[in-house]
């Protein structure tokens, strides 16, 4: 009988090379194999990669400054072109780019389809958006001083780019940095996360199929360290990175006069209000808590609930959460996967453990096995302590009552982040309280707050970061509005 790992090796087949170069300057370099990448359910070695020095870095920047004489005169229909090969290509390959997920993320199969199918729709967004980069025309008689004067405002590329992106969305995330980038005429240069590279690296393998400018794009794993030009050097015209908030507001510090904008963490807050179905409540609360094992910066957190319904609430997720199937994420019937690392797993079972050691009740879950944590909830639970303060990003989630409903508002912002909140209400008045109120990026009516589509801005405030996300709104941050005024003779 062959062993798992064996077994993994052969599904795995086909789907993974042995190596993965990176791409400098639009250009495959097999440049060594030092970065082992592993399968995150079995831990063992799944492929290796190329990861670049600092050298190899700054040779990217200069080039997409060199590029940016060419990308910035593309005209839409070429930005587009490109785009819909993108499209079509990762169509083509959409079932191999879901297992590649499982993988690389240990992303469930279900899970890693449904990302595939987001970044079809981001690079589709891209693709229509890029020739609508529209202007304004502006009338200027407002007086007599100014009669016989027009103007027009219009944005321009604002110059080469550095993204940085993290490992829980390995696919969606690269092309919410580099979509709207070859939609505007911005060269980039890529840093993914060091855990998750390959699916970027798939992605610069089609993009070498464009006829983008050579330098136009660079995909470069690298250590921190390596990659610390990125961040400093001031050819680099925007950042944009997707992580922590202590490490995105690090960056900040040092990022010099460039255009910074940041989608950092969250301890997303659920309001469930008196009078809706606490059934149809969970299974949504159920999948924002604890889809990908929690390890999503929207992932519902905190569960705020009006007391008429508490506690059938509390029973259903109990009896919801202990059903879930964790496994291997190549089967089709496994909900939870492994965390990126067991020491990520060791560190939730540590909070969790603190918490119910501070008189936090468990409901359900609290236990680790390797590198999986079981579904949690828990009460009780005191603002201060880590699971509710702190962005937990693992498969954990604190309950507590209300009363009022301004009381649930308060609540939900009494915490630094401030990215997307859900509330769940029959009450337009509640509806609009919440939407005016809350101290979030986005307010999510009647769902959870980790809903998302891929046009729509996403962003927070306070300790989440600044700036929008969603394809337009990104093509926004990387373009700079310039006027043109006209003196009629």
């Amino acid at each position: 009988m062959t062993s798992l790992g064996t077994q993994l090796e052969a599904r795995n087949r086909g789907m993974l090379k042995d190596a993965y170069a990176y791409y400098l300057a639009g250009h495959r370099v097999a440049a060594n194999a030092d970065l082992v990448v592993e399968n995150k359910y079995t831990r063992e070695a799944a492929t290796r990669v190329a990861r670049a020095d600092r050298a190899a870095v700054e040779r990217a920047i200069g080039a997409a400054v060199a590029a940016f004489q060419q990308t910035r005169q593309l005209p839409g229909y070429a930005r587009q072109a490109a785009l819909n090969h993108l499209v079509a290509r990762v169509s083509d390959r959409a079932e191999q780019l879901a297992r590649v997920l499982c993988v690389e993320a240990g992303k469930p199969i279900r899970d890693a389809r449904g990302e595939v199918g987001r970044l079809i729709d981001t690079l589709r967004i891209a693709a229509e958006e890029s020739t609508r980069l529209t202007g304004e025309y502006l009338p200027l008689d407002i007086s007599k001083r100014t009669a016989g004067y027009e103007g027009i405002a219009r944005r321009f590329p604002v110059g080469p780019c550095a993204f940085i992106t993290p490992f829980n969305f390995p696919l969606n995330l690269v092309a919410h940095k580099i979509a709207p980038a070859i939609a505007v005429g911005c060269p980039f240069v890529l840093k993914p996360a060091s855990s998750t590279p390959i699916g970027a690296l798939i992605l610069g393998e089609i993009l070498a199929e464009t006829d983008l400018p050579e330098g136009a794009f660079s995909i470069l794993p690298a250590t921190p360290a390596a990659a610390e030009p990125l961040i400093t050097d001031e050819r680099i015209k925007l950042l944009s990175f997707t992580g922590s908030a202590e490490v995105g507001w690090g960056l900040k510090a040092r990022a010099g006069k460039k255009k910074v904008y940041l989608e950092l963490g969250g301890n997303a807050a659920c309001i469930v209000d008196a009078g809706v179905d606490p059934e149809r409540v969970a299974e949504r609360i159920i999948f924002g808590a604890f889809y990908q094992s929690g390890q999503s910066c929207i992932s519902v957190q905190r569960i705020i609930a009006h007391d008429t319904i508490y506690q059938h609430l509390v029973d259903v997720l109990r009896g919801r959460a202990k059903a879930l199937k964790a496994g291997d994420p190549m089967d089709e019937d496994t909900f939870i996967g492994p965390m990126i690392t067991q020491g990520d797993a060791e560190r939730v079972e540590r909070w969790v453990n603190e918490a119910v050691a501070g008189g936090a009740k468990l409901i359900c879950g609290g236990k680790r096995h390797g590198a999986f944590y079981e579904p949690t909830l828990l009460e009780n639970v005191e603002a201060h302590m880590a699971v509710s303060c702190q962005e937990v990003f693992g498969p954990v989630a604190t309950m507590q009552p209300f009363v009022d409903f301004e009381e649930a508002v308060r609540i939900a912002n009494d915490t630094t982040f401030g990215l997307q909140a859900g509330v769940f209400t029959n009450n337009l008045d509640h509806a609009f309280y919440a939407y005016h109120e809350l101290e979030v990026g986005g307010v999510i009516i009647n769902d959870v707050p980790s809903f998302r589509v891929d046009s729509m801005p996403y962003g927070g405030v306070k300790d989440s970061g600044f700036g929008r996300e969603g394809v337009r709104y990104a093509m926004e941050e990387m373009t700079e509005l310039k006027l043109m005024v006209l003196r009629r003779r």
